[in-house]
């Protein structure tokens, strides 16, 4: 275990953090705010009609399953937070272009139809995500400590499939509630959720690989025993004793 200890200073207590890890907290920060982007535009898939997003949104759980399960729950709730505040700007950024004048009346009128109407989506996926995103990250900890890092398999897709329930209902309410009548609102929730679902269970083996291949390159396995899980709490440093990586 002594030999782990500078790995583990190397990622908690550095001032710059694993490119690695950097790199899949830019993913999912672009693929949260593109999700946004794309949910107002609904896509006929098998006779449901879903949001364009669904099919980049499971992406988002995947790779904050994957920080956790490297990394820790604590580098994954700030990649959620990076998420949030990016979807944050681009909602207020937009707005205020609406605001300013332009000379092109005619595609600033259907400009801004469409900034009106994503509006309203982005922050539906804003409280989806805080609804969904940090459920699943602290099941994935949580179950990891429990069953002493076994089953990962079963731990991803517990988590995955509850998370993707939860912001399926939270989004598809606060986005398309009023926008539709009653048998197309609930077909359009249940397509959601049926779809991510089955996003989860096809990512499993990709999860698997990439989760085995980066513990190996980084030489960790963080386990978050004694972490605040307080979604609020931004704070990343872990203790050597927290890494129970094994070649």
């Amino acid at each position: 275990m002594q030999a782990m200890q500078p790995t583990i200073g190397a990622v908690s207590s550095r001032s710059t953090p694993s490119s690695k890890l950097w790199f899949l907290t830019f993913l999912y920060t672009m693929v949260t705010v593109l999700c946004n982007w794309f949910n107002v535009r609904l896509t006929e898939v098998f006779g449901f009609a879903l949001p364009s997003g669904s099919f980049i949104f499971p992406f988002t759980f995947f790779l904050t399953n994957l920080i956790t399960e490297v990394y820790g729950y604590k580098y994954a709730r700030l990649a959620i937070w990076w998420g949030v505040f990016f979807n944050i700007f681009d909602l207020v950024h937009g707005q205020l272009v609406t605001l300013m004048p332009s000379p092109d009346v005619y595609r600033t009128q259907i400009f801004d139809m469409l900034l009106e109407a994503n509006g309203r989506t982005i922050l539906a996926g804003l409280f989806g995500c805080l609804s969904s995103e940090p459920l699943n990250s602290l099941m994935m900890a949580k179950l990891k400590m429990e069953f002493r890092g076994q089953f990962i398999g079963a731990r991803f897709l517990i988590a995955t499939v509850i998370a993707s329930v939860v912001d399926s209902v939270v989004f598809g309410f606060l986005a398309f509630y009023g926008v539709f009548d009653k048998k197309t609102f609930i077909a359009i929730i249940f397509g959601m959720i049926a779809f991510k679902v089955v996003i989860d269970f096809l990512a499993l083996p990709f999860f698997l690989y990439f989760a085995k291949k980066l513990k190996r390159k980084e030489c960790l396995d963080m386990y978050d025993k004694g972490t605040n899980f307080n979604l609020f709490r931004l704070e990343t440093h872990y203790a050597p004793s927290a890494n129970h990586f094994k070649e």
